[in-house]
């Protein structure tokens, strides 16, 4: 699979994930639509985000500064090669 490089196509990519997340959490608050569902869906979105800014800058830029990390499967596999050279 190439890279995206149009930037038209970048922002409409992004602005699609927002929709899509927008809608899935709207639908689970309309299922379930008490407090703590909100309060538990708000600390996994945020728990999610704070897990993708330590996968991709505080590894990249504090851990490992010559590793470039191009996804959640490149970031995978350097954690399991990483445990397999400890061992």
């Amino acid at each position: 699979m190439r890279n995206l490089t149009n930037p038209a196509s970048i922002k409409a990519k992004g602005f699609l994930f927002l929709c899509l997340g927008l809608l899935s959490a709207l639908l689970l608050l309309f299922e379930h639509p008490t407090l703590r569902v909100a309060v538990l869906l708000a600390v996994a979105v945020w728990s999610f985000c704070r897990f993708y800014f330590f996968a991709f800058y505080v590894l990249e830029h504090y851990v490992d500064p010559g590793y470039r990390f191009s996804g959640l499967l490149s970031f995978t596999r350097y954690v399991i090669s990483r445990k397999r050279h400890k061992q």
